[in-house]
């Protein structure tokens, strides 16, 4: 038998476990044993160590979802309160998208890229008509970091401008141009040099951007854009002073600066609003979206511009600002336009709100129980976090969560805070339950210690 003989007979045995119902327990220890040796032998060494840093076994591994609900191979139930760090706003495999995306593939999958897709139009207009003031074009990507070299692509083709200016702890993903946007040393040293012309400032204090931009100005140096997270999310749910997001829009006009927010994690319904610049009543002139966008089912992501910055130069070449494969592909534009649908439909902006109140004031009262062990509760909507007083300890609350049935973590670099980010699907029930396990996580730490 030849080796690739060999290979695709494995391979048929591999797609069996997809299409199959029900996996015995012999082929799910299988299954178990073959997936950590290909993690530590063929994806990284590493994956496996960061794992067992955050849970109690390294050795679960996911298989179905619903709801707010992840399942293991062998039939372990957790209530997701990560939620894919934002991904599963709408919940896990939400049958209206799902049946969506099915119908889709019944007919096309993937674009010529030469031919018009139709669902790539209604889906751009459809974002016009839900983002704020007078976003108009839109460009789909893949990832997030994509998103975010677009937007400061475009911010430079339109302007003609050279510098960044960007936050201190914000994040905007690890392609180069976007790591070199985020303020944590931990991401970028290992990179260097960054792109240059990038001035990192503090975030929530707007008057140290105008200070930069002033200065950068008065050395001759011209600024493009300012990229900003309405609401810090891998720095730990860090919420900006009330004003803030305005005070950027007044000081960007004042100086002809391009102000682009990162919605990628805040933004479809999340925080309690649509986009949370809607919170302020600011309107950016990009807007970059992802994770929720595709529904929890397809990976699309991208950004949406005023039509002041759709240039010249960019009508005559619709490739100039980038050209993904895959971008605003049919499958994965039906899947955002069931999103927004449903969305719209089960006002899941309400619903984050509400939910999100149960979960503060819980946690809020687990604070007030545990202050030798809990220093902050902030965040709105579903996108919370609770910070502990040591990083030891955010460790082992996320490893009493999993424990109990309950999925949380910090940051990518430390779990002092940890996220509380569940899909707006999580019932009441499931929101009591999770509260009493991190009570009892907690009360195990005090008792027992770290």
């Amino acid at each position: 038998m030849s080796n690739y003989q060999a290979i695709s007979q494995d391979l048929a045995r591999v797609i069996g476990y997809i299409h199959a119902d029900q996996i015995d327990e012999a082929e799910q220890k299988r299954i178990t044993q073959e997936t950590l040796e290909a993690f530590d032998q063929y994806v990284s060494p590493g994956w496996l160590k960061y794992r067992k840093s955050v849970s109690t076994d390294s050795t679960t591994l996911e298989w179905r979802d619903h709801g707010a609900i992840c399942e293991s191979l062998d039939g372990k139930q957790f209530i997701d309160c990560l939620g894919g760090f934002g991904v599963f706003t709408f919940g896990h495999h939400n049958p209206e998208i799902i049946n969506t995306v099915k119908a889709q593939l019944d007919h096309q999958a993937l674009h010529s890229q030469e031919l018009l897709d139709p669902l790539r139009g209604y889906l751009a207009r459809t974002l016009a008509a839900i983002t704020p003031g007078d976003l108009q074009h839109s460009f789909f990507t893949n990832g997030g970091a994509e998103a975010v070299e677009m937007a400061l692509k475009l911010a430079r083709i339109a302007t003609g401008k050279k510098w960044y200016i960007s936050t201190v702890n914000g994040f905007h993903g690890k392609s180069m141009g976007a790591v070199s946007m985020t303020g944590k040393g931990t991401y970028r040293e290992p990179y260097g040099p960054m792109v240059q012309h990038v001035q990192h400032v503090e975030y929530g204090n707007a008057e140290d951007a105008r200070k930069a931009i002033r200065n950068l100005q008065a050395a001759g140096e011209s600024v493009a854009a300012m990229i900003v997270e309405p609401i810090q999310g891998e720095a730990g749910v860090i919420v900006p002073p009330p004003g803030y997001l305005q005070s950027l829009r007044e000081i960007c006009d004042e100086y002809g600066v391009v102000l682009i927010f990162d919605e990628i994690q805040t933004g479809m319904a999340r925080t309690g609003t649509i986009w949370r610049c809607e919170a302020e009543g600011v309107t950016p002139d990009i807007l970059t979206y992802g994770k929720a966008f595709g529904g929890g089912v397809m990976p699309i992501t991208g950004i949406i511009c005023r039509p002041h910055l759709w240039t010249q130069q960019l009508i005559d070449n619709p490739w100039l600002l980038g050209s993904p494969t895959f971008g605003g592909n049919p499958v994965c534009a039906a899947a955002a336009l069931a999103a927004i649908k449903y969305m719209l439909d089960n006002d899941i902006a309400g619903e984050c709100r509400r939910k999100g109140e149960l979960i503060k004031n819980g946690l809020n009262d687990i604070l007030a129980k545990y202050p030798d062990l809990v220093s902050d509760v902030r965040g709105t909507g579903l996108m919370l976090a609770i910070e502990f007083v040591e990083t030891k300890v955010g460790y082992a609350v996320a490893k009493g969560m999993f424990a109990r049935g309950v999925l949380t973590a910090g940051t990518l670099v430390n779990a002092k805070s940890i996220r509380i980010q569940p899909p707006a699907l999580i019932t009441e029930e499931q929101i009591a339950a999770v509260l009493q396990h991190m009570d009892a996580a907690l009360a195990d730490i005090r008792n027992n210690g770290c």
